[in-house]
């Protein structure tokens, strides 16, 4: 795509601070997480955090005062989305709570194999709570496999009771930390789409490759968040490393603004994942 040079910087969001009940109880749990850790000196551990929680939880440590060097967010994997806190002062005796499961898929040569939302909806169905568990990861070198990161005490829950994903039975292995494989970092496809100002309803359009009447239309109907909040207008500004989820259609990353085509229009970049 022809594009001409823009040394201009792009804007980055900024901080959303909390914005209802839930998000603010978080904020407050994990600064008494902070205090019962470093007051202490014992290891303390959320359960699983989403994107936006872990940005609640990183403004509630700053608050905090909390120790850089001591905090951490481990999700079992380098490119894990969803992740725990770790509290872990000077001297104390870390024990990660986050366990990994392999489910191992004994279906027939050639059956349908189950996809994400399968293994979720099976999970899901034990009566886990969400925050219970991180991400699942379905390496492609490995068809028919399937590894979840689990808190320690619904792991052994998976390993005793769950049985099937989908219509297709399984085998439960819960590995041991040096067990658990280095998986392949995802292949995501940039592509490339320009705009005509930076406002959600032109930028979703280009992304769904729709029309902007119908990408207002699924922003109104609260279907569409950007950084897991809902969005509330049409009219929004959008910055670079927002992600749109949008229900229906998928999940966005505007990962680049880099500048204008010869047109004199907006260049994004951009992913699904």
């Amino acid at each position: 795509m022809a594009r001409s040079i823009d040394t201009q910087q792009s804007a980055v969001r900024g901080f959303v601070p909390a914005q209802n009940d839930e998000e603010r109880f978080l904020m407050r749990h994990v600064e008494d997480l902070a205090r019962a850790a470093f007051g202490r000196g014992i290891a303390r551990y959320s359960a699983f955090l989403s994107d936006r929680e872990q940005q609640l939880a990183q403004a509630a440590l700053n608050r905090a005062g909390a120790p850089e060097e001591s905090c951490r967010f481990e999700g079992g994997w380098p490119d894990a989305e969803r992740r725990v806190l770790c509290l872990e002062p000077e001297d104390c005796y870390p024990a990660s709570p986050v366990c990994c499961v392999r489910l191992r898929c004994r279906g027939l040569a050639g059956a349908q194999l189950p996809v994400h939302k399968d293994y979720l909806g099976s999970l899901m169905g034990l009566e886990l709570r969400r925050e219970a568990l991180g991400d699942i990861v379905l390496p492609a070198d490995q068809p028919g496999t399937a590894y979840v990161f689990a808190l320690e005490p619904a792991a052994q829950l998976i390993c005793r009771e769950l049985y099937q994903a989908g219509h297709t039975e399984l085998t439960t292995t819960l590995l041991e930390p040096d067990d658990v494989p280095q998986f392949p970092a995802a292949q995501r496809e940039i592509r490339s789409a320009t705009v005509s100002s930076l406002r959600l309803d032109a930028v979703l359009a280009a992304m769904l490759r729709c029309s902007r009447g119908m990408a207002a239309e699924l922003v109104t109907a609260g279907r569409v968040e950007i950084n897991h909040l809902p969005a509330e207008s049409v009219h929004a500004p959008v910055y670079e490393d927002d992600v749109f989820t949008v229900r229906g259609k998928g999940r966005f990353q505007l990962t680049a603004l880099p500048g204008k085509s010869k047109k004199d229009r907006l260049i994004i970049e951009y992913f699904q994942y």
